[in-house]
């Protein structure tokens, strides 16, 4: 193995995350999506890079000075290097992309993002009277001085700041765009917008009245929220989330934006003040944090957006009485967003209200702002049923809202599990227990995503739900585990993690190369969200060297090298972008024609893997692997959405003599068929000439 885990053998997993982060960024400069779609994932170009500062950059910034390498052989400093450099670029291919072909393609279209320069007489005097009205009154001005310290300044808030002078000195004054008022502001009855920065830019000398504005511009900071908890001396893990977040509200800056026509002098003020380096400064030719652009997308004209799509109901579930009676039948399968997400709500409001369900027990990492099943849990729990839920308060970004998820399944008669010391709890399960005439039956939901309602319409992911007595064991054993401190011997069909994952994974590849060896067929199909663990890396080139075939459906890290001369000839590696986020995680063994399938919660990640509660099930309903099966060969024939990798570097496919196939769209197409089908079946009718009625004795 030692051979293959060179470092020349792998790709540093921050500059591969910011290839993905290109790969999205294409997907805007993609003239065949329409217009506002192509706006869209500009806005999630800038999403992502934000997220991305604050835990991945942060995390190599405290790292500091040490000298411990990567698997790829870079230090956390020349990671820096290399982050700082390809972040500029992407920076700057992002605001050509905006500037240069989005903003005239819109203003074409009569959608136009302007200046109050640029206003009519008109709609100055609708601006300036908006000012007045709903922004002047919850601004606060603030000067620096002897007496007035420098403010804080709150992580990707917008603020704007000005060198004003007074009497021939020179000061620094700043203010914070206030984020409850709309970022974006739309002139009455147009498709003009104009940002509440500019707006608040030109109203500047209302606000500092005694002073010349000699320059002024928009700026914001980027904090470290790489907040580490010991979790070792921990008493109350609800309390200290919650200081660990207040930690953020004054952590390191990591990142200055500003515009690039600020003032030199201004620009030193700031960096002064805020302790930054000359490599984290981004001077922004455009508006700065791109993400408004979403506001721009939800206002737009449906005819600039993709054909709405209606997610499918399960076949099995149109017009059944009970979920409960489906699922004897015999598992269910659920490909989200083509399949509906609404079984799965219906899975714990049919638990809720019914008088045979004994207890519900559920894992939540991220469920949405109004979430559905929340409410069930609380109705079940009202209800008299045993309710236990685990939400993990450790979900990066969303410790808020499972803080005030937590509170409010407590007051409702939950019992709430805040996580697992050390560990996130990242599995996605519901197990349903009922009484029925049989006796207790044990009823599973397993899945590759959260419990999300919202999100479960733009990701991709799969589920099943089975009343199998060894899924239900398994279950079981699962929650008494992450409840209690007992960890069963023995496990049916689950595979866990940081328990087993790991070494069945490694023995499932294991296996596919003793196959090769012995010159049978041997072939693995993974699909996941990023493959980074070494080991798994190094095992899949020992794979490939043996003759086993590889094909990877990575949608964003990917840390493996493919294609690569006497390392990684039999591997191929693909990414997919497009109208939906990939994020189901299928891992699929020829084993010799005895296929096995697994959906899991886990990526090949040394953190899925090592460090987190994961659960990787089998697939074993025939149909359901035929399904999932298509799946898979559908993305591997993708030629539209998907980039293949070559020694580190993607490409889009190239189309000539290849079929035009974008995987997302079929998928769709195939869902609307399956659904019109069913529909036609149930309306036709079998007509029966009427007899004539026997004489009446």
């Amino acid at each position: 193995m030692d051979k293959y885990m060179r470092p020349e053998n792998y790709i540093n997993r921050e500059l591969s995350w910011l290839d993905f982060n290109f790969r999205i960024l294409n997907e805007a400069r993609d003239k065949n999506h329409p217009l506002l779609e192509r706006v869209k994932f500009l806005a999630i170009t800038a999403s992502n890079l934000d997220e991305f500062f604050m835990v991945r950059v942060a995390s190599l910034k405290n790292a500091g000075s040490s000298k411990k390498r990567d698997a790829a052989g870079m230090t956390a400093k020349e990671q820096l290097a290399a982050i700082s450099e390809k972040t500029h670029r992407l920076t700057d291919m992002q605001y050509s992309t905006y500037s240069r072909s989005l903003i005239p393609l819109l203003k074409k279209e009569n959608i136009n993002i302007t200046t109050v320069k640029k206003l009519t007489d008109d709609e100055k005097k609708y601006i300036d009277e908006y000012y007045h009205r709903e922004i002047y009154p919850i601004l606060t001005p603030m000067a620096v001085d002897s007496s007035r310290p420098f403010p804080l300044i709150h992580n990707r808030a917008l603020n704007i700041c000005a060198l004003v002078e007074r009497k021939g000195k020179k000061g620094f004054v700043t203010v914070q765009v206030p984020g409850i008022c709309p970022r974006v502001i739309q002139l009455p009855g147009e498709d003009t917008f104009i940002l509440i920065e500019d707006v608040i830019k030109t109203y500047l000398p209302e606000l500092f009245t005694s002073y010349e504005i000699i320059n002024s511009s928009v700026y914001r900071v980027m904090r470290d929220a790489d907040i580490p908890l010991d979790e070792d001396d921990i008493d109350d893990l609800m309390h200290e989330v919650q200081k660990s977040l207040k930690k953020r509200e004054r952590s390191e800056v990591i990142r200055l934006e500003t515009d690039d026509s600020i003032d030199k002098e201004l620009l030193q003020m700031i960096c002064k003040e805020l302790n930054v380096k000359k490599s984290d400064i981004y001077l922004i030719n455009g508006p700065i944090d791109l993400t408004f652009l979403n506001k721009i997308y939800s206002a737009g004209d449906d005819k600039y957006k993709y054909e709405p799509f209606t997610s499918q109901t399960e076949k099995r579930l149109v017009g059944c009485e009970s979920i409960f009676d489906e699922i004897k039948k015999g598992d269910l399968f659920f490909h989200h967003p083509y399949s509906s997400f609404e079984p799965v709500v219906r899975f714990v409001e049919e638990a809720a209200a019914d008088k045979e369900t004994l207890a519900i027990k559920q894992t939540l990492y991220r469920v949405s702002g109004n979430s559905p099943i929340i409410r069930a849990l609380e109705i079940a729990a009202q209800n008299g049923k045993a309710v236990t839920v685990l939400v993990e308060l450790k979900a990066r970004f969303d410790e808020s809202n499972n803080i005030v998820w937590a509170r409010k399944l407590e007051k409702a008669g939950c019992h709430v599990i805040y996580g697992v010391r050390g560990l996130k709890t990242h599995s996605k399960i519901t197990e349903i227990i009922r009484r029925e005439d049989t006796g207790i039956i044990k009823y599973v939901h397993l899945a590759t995503g959260n419990y999300n309602d919202v999100t479960a319409h733009f990701y991709t992911d799969m589920g099943i739900m089975t009343c199998r007595r060894e899924y239900g064991d398994d279950s079981g054993a699962f929650f008494n585990m992450i409840s209690g401190f007992s960890e069963p011997k023995h496990w049916n069909k689950l595979i866990i993690a940081p328990i087993w994952l790991r070494e069945r994974t490694e023995k499932l590849i294991e296996r596919e190369i003793s196959h090769a060896k012995a010159g049978r067929k041997a072939h693995i199909i993974a699909k996941m969200n990023s493959l980074v663990d070494p080991r798994i890396i190094a095992l899949l080139y020992k794979a490939s060297a043996a003759g086993v075939k590889i094909d990877l459906i990575v949608r964003g890290i990917c840390c493996l090298r493919a294609q690569a001369k006497g390392l990684s000839e039999n591997i191929t590696v693909r990414s997919i972008t497009g109208r939906y986020l990939e994020h189901a995680r299928i891992y699929y063994f020829y084993n010799d024609g005895e296929e096995d399938i697994f959906c899991a919660s886990a990526d090949w990640m040394n953190r899925n893997l090592d460090k987190r509660i994961e659960i990787m099930f089998p697939i074993e309903d025939e149909g359901i692997k035929a399904e999932i099966m298509h799946v898979l060969d559908a993305q591997l024939s993708d030629t539209l959405r998907a980039s293949v990798q070559i020694d580190g570097e993607y490409s889009k496919t190239d189309l000539r003599g290849k079929k035009k196939l974008d995987s997302q769209i079929l998928l769709m197409k195939e869902a609307e068929d399956a659904c019109r089908e069913k529909k036609t079946k149930k309306i036709i009718k079998t007509f029966i000439p009427m007899e004539k009625p026997e004489d009446s004795v």
